[in-house]
């Protein structure tokens, strides 16, 4: 926790403005605080003020004037050793949220942040710089986190690994009325009012989400890579299209974007302008690793046959069709191309091998996932082989199950190679306490050989890398529908370097 002025002595935070007379009424760091996309100098320092979470307009109960906020470094949780600090102005019209872009730090070592407003003191964070060479990385994946499916007690279990980098692949809030998507035991929790449509209502929505503690504990011990995926806007959007018919959607996207980037620990250059929005970007891991982030909902045609899971949809298959946009796809392909690092991590939202549900001749497969823009799917993964990229490998999240699975150019085909591995991670709390449908498995693992292992229940994937090996850990928990439920590891596998294949442990 802040030490006082007083008892802190030379290391503690008293800096110009400090000692105004006029205060807050209470704690302003209900939202709890968050560090992100970490570089080998620096790293996003976040939080945002809010006296009342709930408060009416989605400001959080903050006065309407602007609020200086003092922010420290320490090289040490006790902050006995002062690296950096400063002073950042949360202003009303950002609902009083402040992203701090530090650069001057050391490569590949822990750092400890806490912010100050008023007289106030937040908790205190732990944070990492990126290496400047060869290193490991220890790295969770997560995603899908429905408030009212249930407690986050997988982002408790997650902190309690302290992993040095969190991956958020997307859907870390829904925008559903209350009731509007019910898992199979009901609601564990209520949502704010109304389903999500004006800045308002995203910055409430947020804000509810923002006031767990268990989430709050996850971003304090480690920076975050954030990407969105559907729900952060509408179920199943694409493009410039609602999957609803909401009118207006341009605006509501805006919106929408506007609360994000106020949330999460993004640097400027992920500010949007409107209803656009940066958010696919690289960052590195020293020589070890590089984190090529995707987003599949902007750049996208919208979904064919109608959506949902279909049969002898034959739309799919148009090559006309886009997922992640030309730009996009050859700004991924270029970076594998020019890629040196040993690793390369590709994160993105929605199942990117072939999945098929049907049993027997034929396929059934979901409209919203890669099946959907299978062309466009042939083409990425035909550039990935061609690219020369080093042990590529797909992060993923939407699916609500995890999937471990080898990535082919042609699917139906046993003898296309291999090109790489993609590793997809359950929900956090979506669809409510998971379940062993053990005949489902078996009759959709015998269908896909290419898929070694599904698991329908709630949890995370922890990783450990290393230049020689990935070890992969699928968590699980049996519920999330009651409290303090343990974390077990339900699988494990291993990614040789160099063999672009899955082997169980």
């Amino acid at each position: 926790m802040f030490l006082s002025v007083a008892a802190a002595g030379a290391g503690g935070l008293l800096l110009p403005g400090s000692m105004r007379s006029r205060t807050l009424a209470g704690d302003p760091f209900t939202l709890g605080i968050a560090s992100g996309d970490p570089s080998s100098d620096g790293v996003v320092l976040w939080t945002r003020l809010a006296l009342d979470p709930l408060g009416a307009g989605g400001l959080g109960g903050m006065p309407g004037r602007d609020v200086d906020v003092e922010w420290q470094v320490g090289a040490d949780e006790r902050f006995a050793r002062i690296v950096r600090s400063g002073t950042v102005t949360a202003r009303g019209r950002d609902a009083h949220s402040v992203h701090v872009e530090l650069d001057g730090l050391d490569p590949g070592r822990e750092y400890f942040y806490r912010f100050r407003a008023e007289g106030h003191y937040s908790a205190v964070g732990r944070t990492r710089t990126a290496p400047a060479g060869p290193s490991e990385l220890s790295f969770a994946i997560a995603a899908c986190a429905q408030y009212e499916h249930g407690f986050y007690t997988a982002y408790r279990r997650l902190a309690e690994q302290e992993p040095d980098l969190v991956v958020h692949l997307g859907d870390y809030i829904y925008e559903y009325a209350p009731g509007g998507y019910t898992a199979i035991g009901g609601p564990v929790r209520r949502h704010t009012e109304g389903k999500c449509e004006t800045l308002a209502d995203y910055r409430m929505r947020h804000a509810q989400y923002k006031s767990d503690p268990d989430l709050q504990k996850a971003h304090t011990v480690a920076p975050w890579l954030v990407s969105f995926d559907d729900h952060e806007v509408e179920n199943n959007w694409a493009g410039e299209v609602s999957a609803t018919g909401a009118p207006s959607f341009a605006q509501r996207k805006a919106h929408a974007f506007r609360a994000y980037y106020e949330n999460m620990p993004l640097r400027r250059k992920a500010l949007p302008a409107g209803s656009v929005m940066h958010v696919n970007r690289r960052v590195d891991w020293g020589t070890l690793a590089s984190f090529h982030l995707l987003d599949t909902r902007q750049f996208r045609d919208e979904q064919a046959c109608e959506d949902g899971v279909r049969a002898g949809c034959d739309a799919r298959l148009d090559d006309r069709r886009t997922l992640l946009g030309a730009d996009q796809r050859e700004w991924l392909l270029k970076g594998l191309r020019d890629s040196s690092a040993g690793w390369n991590l590709i994160g993105q939202q929605i199942i990117m091998t072939q999945k098929d549900w049907k049993v027997g001749p034929g396929h059934e497969v979901n409209m919203d996932s890669w099946d959907g823009y299978a062309a466009e799917r042939t083409r990425l993964l035909t550039g990935l082989r061609d690219s020369g990229a080093t042990n590529p490998v797909v992060l993923t999240g939407d699916a609500h199950m995890h999937h471990a699975a080898d990535l082919k150019i042609d699917f139906d085909d046993p003898d296309s190679p291999r090109v790489g591995v993609e590793l997809v991670t359950s929900s956090i709390s979506s669809d409510g306490d998971g379940y062993r449908d053990t005949t489902m498995v078996a009759d959709t693992l015998a269908e896909n050989p290419h898929i070694a292992y599904i698991d329908q229940r709630r949890g995370y994937i922890s990783c450990r890398l290393s230049q020689d090996e990935l070890q992969v850990e699928f968590r699980t928990l049996d519920y999330i529908t009651r409290r303090g439920a343990p974390a077990r590891t339900s699988a494990r596998f291993t990614v040789p370097a160099g063999q672009s294949a899955l082997d169980p442990v």
